[in-house]
């Protein structure tokens, strides 16, 4: 390897200092580490002002001005390396963010640098180095080498077995290619594997939960910000959000509140529950466990819902089956390796006494949020929510918000759309108070002692 003008310890324009010498491809570049753990690439100022780099897909570049010469700078986190000794990518993400860096090139690529926090592919010409079409280059990334172009994916399927099909199409559609082949005879599926391919395409917004103000600022401190913004924080070692549990007495709105979550997201999910993962045979609850988290993995970034987790999850005391102690096991081992994978796992219990402790250590679970039932002025607020959407002369919502407090949210939603059927029973056009008074007599709380009981 040639060697870097720069010694280690060199001071960069942003104050980081140099560490050890990656890769150079003298005269034109260099790639270091910085003392901090992350990548500089150095470059001659001619060479950042070639017209195949384009300074239109560079970033503001620092100017270094070392030993009577001029170099411009640019600072970045993860990979950042010469694409022939690039690492063979091991999640869909990774081979996504590649293939979308190569789609802004032009047809055939000689050399390049790859930056993968700013999905930049950087051309350079080098006389040594064969040129190659891009189906040709993301076949050789994707492989870690082999000799296969990317738009065959009947033949890249068979070299790639962790990605499945949906996987590779969308990202040789990511790359800008046409398939050459698949095994569906050319069919296309919108399956996870697509709705991946978007992720990252739109910002992510605030997060709304109507009736749960502190709820929904919970999720976008610890949740939204994180990874609508993941390079700020990780550049802070913040990483992937871990797990949380939301605790609470049934009906409060758990599920609701998650499921609302998910659709903001729009990430695919996965539901752990015990009518789907228990089994009477031995192993069989723990294989299925770790096939959910694998298969949340592999569409990360995914969200695990672990629903009633206190059936399956409760302590291990010492009268425990020894069954009943491997699955716990699973779930330690488990849930800490999940936010590595950008998955969150997000828990909901009415008995969160009943959890093994060791479960709901931070590192599994950072956060164990109570939530009870709506009080008043969150009643309030989903009502005027559900109410925006529909035709209505309902003037005292605060009134029918106090008759409403302390029921599940499910109710209050129920009751709208209760009123909002004998509304359109009753051929009107727009809700009015007979109609919400109606709707609430029906309605009594399955939680009152009073509640009139048929056949009993």
């Amino acid at each position: 390897m040639p060697a870097s003008p720069f010694p280690q310890g060199t001071v960069l324009p942003n104050g980081e200092e140099l560490g050890r010498l990656v890769r150079a491809v003298d005269p034109m570049f260099w790639i270091h580490a910085t003392k901090s753990r992350r990548r500089a690439l150095l470059m001659a100022a001619e060479f950042a002002k070639v017209p195949a780099v384009g300074t239109a897909a560079l970033p503001d570049l620092d100017v270094l001005s070392f030993a009577g010469g001029e170099y411009r700078v640019m600072v970045t986190d993860g990979t950042l390396d010469i694409v022939g000794h690039l690492p063979r990518p091991t999640t869909v993400d990774q081979a996504l963010a590649f293939a979308t860096a190569l789609r802004r090139t032009d047809k055939t690529v000689q050399g390049a640098i790859y930056d993968e926090a700013g999905k930049l592919l950087l051309p350079y010409s080098d006389p040594s180095l064969q040129s190659r079409d891009k189906a040709e280059v993301l076949g050789l990334f994707l492989t870690g080498g082999i000799e296969v172009r990317a738009d065959d994916v009947v033949a890249l399927e068979q070299i790639l077995p962790k990605f499945d099909v949906d996987d590779l199409e969308a990202i040789v559609i990511a790359a800008g290619l046409e398939l050459k082949s698949t095994v569906r005879g050319g069919k296309q599926k919108k399956k996870a594997a697509d709705i991946r391919a978007n992720v990252g395409s739109a910002a992510i917004g605030p997060f709304e939960l109507p009736g749960r103000p502190a709820l929904a600022d919970f999720f976008n401190e610890h949740v939204i910000d994180i990874v609508a913004d993941e390079e700020r924080y990780a550049s802070l070692g913040i990483g992937f959000p871990g797990g949380i549990v939301l605790e609470g007495p049934t009906g409060c709105g758990k599920t609701f509140a998650v499921e609302r979550l998910i659709e903001h997201l729009g990430w695919p999910s996965f539901h752990i529950e015990a009518s789907s993962v228990a089994s009477p045979y031995i192993h069989e609850t723990s294989r299925k466990v770790a096939q959910v988290f694998a298969e949340a993995t592999k569409a990360a970034p995914a969200v695990i819902v672990i629903d009633e987790m206190d059936a399956f999850l409760a302590s291990r005391d010492t009268g425990s089956q020894q069954h009943h102690v491997e699955e716990v096991a699973e779930f330690l081992r488990r849930i800490p390796e999940a936010a590595k994978n950008r998955v969150l796992v997000i828990g909901m219990t009415n008995q969160v006494d009943a959890i093994d402790p060791a479960i709901l250590r931070r590192g599994r679970f950072d956060h164990v949020i109570h939530v009870d039932h709506a009080g008043r002025d969150e009643v309030a607020a989903l009502l005027s929510s559900l109410l925006s959407e529909i035709p209505n002369d309902v003037p005292d919502l605060a009134g029918l918000a106090a008759a409403l407090a302390g029921r599940p949210l499910s109710d209050v939603s129920f009751v709208v759309r209760e009123a909002a059927r004998l509304t359109a029973r009753g051929k009107k056009e727009r809700i009015g108070p007979d109609e919400i008074a109606s709707a609430l007599a029906k309605s009594p709380s399955r939680n009152s002692d009073e509640q009139r009981r048929i056949g009993f």
